[in-house]
């Protein structure tokens, strides 16, 4: 505290380290661009990661205001981190093309914050080379899920969780189940309560990291089209396969089994 009336902005952020941080390779001008976009990703990642953890304390603590605090910020990261990609598109394929052979064999598909990200909400299989140089993302595949965290929040609210689902063996990948999406139908018939907010909540941030998927796949289209892609990546067709593919398949599949007060099931186009 004795340093803090000599205390800068420049100095609290670092800013004459980070600024030093862009070194592009050629002279093309939107190379700069391209290095803060994805250092910007970076510290978004970390960002993520570290309101994940505060998550998970928070579901296996009971704690219904804290977790709902806590997703919905996700949330918003994973909508500026979508909002970042209308920046990038504004740089034309030409442009890209300009200094795209400098960037060797590095692709976005190595950050390892991101590939963190996907094991933390559930991802368990990995290429074996990711796994084996990777020790964070070794931890995070073999410890509990934010899906693992959140039925241990319903089951201290009373809710009827299957004790196998409880006791799983978290390092392996999660299946839907039927027993699950059952007492998820009984959070839901409160929709107003607060186990229902926070499982809409983390409705939107499976949304959000499928919505980062799908406009990331679109900018890849119409930047490098269907070239492979940096790295030795499918490219766009590696995304396209990625899409779609929720991490918390069970809170989606029971918008289909939910029926509208009364009993009477509600029809699927919402009519």
């Amino acid at each position: 505290m004795a340093d803090s009336p000599t205390m800068t902005y420049g100095g609290y952020l670092k800013l004459d380290d980070l600024l030093a941080c862009q070194e592009p390779k050629t002279r093309a001008h939107d190379e700069l661009l391209f290095v803060i976009i994805h250092q910007v990703y970076e510290l978004w990642f970390k960002q993520i990661l570290h309101e994940a953890d505060l998550l998970q304390r928070r579901l296996e603590d009971g704690n219904s205001a804290g977790s709902l605090h806590t997703a919905r910020r996700i949330a918003k990261i994973l909508k500026t981190v979508v909002g970042q990609l209308d920046v990038l598109e504004t740089m034309t394929p030409r442009q890209f093309a300009a200094f795209r052979d400098v960037l060797g064999s590095s692709s976005g598909f190595q950050s390892e914050q991101f590939r963190e990200i996907e094991a933390v909400l559930g991802r368990r299989k990995f290429p074996a080379s990711d796994l084996r140089d990777d020790e964070r993302l070794q931890a995070a595949v073999a410890r509990r899920s934010v899906f693992d965290s959140l039925l241990r929040y319903l089951d201290g609210h009373g809710l009827p969780i299957p004790r196998e689902a409880l006791e799983r063996d978290t390092s392996r990948p999660w299946e839907p189940d039927p027993g699950v999406q059952k007492a998820l139908l009984t959070v839901y018939a409160d929709e107003s309560g607060p186990a229902a907010e926070v499982c809409e909540a983390l409705v939107d941030v499976d949304e959000g990291v499928q919505e980062w998927r799908y406009r990331h796949l679109k900018m890849v289209e119409r930047t490098i089209g269907a070239k492979i892609g940096t790295g030795g990546s499918a490219g766009a067709d590696y995304l396209r396969r990625t899409l779609f593919a929720p991490s918390f398949p069970d809170l989606w599949e029971v918008r289909s089994q939910t029926e509208a007060p009364g009993g009477a099931e509600v029809p699927a186009d919402g009519g």
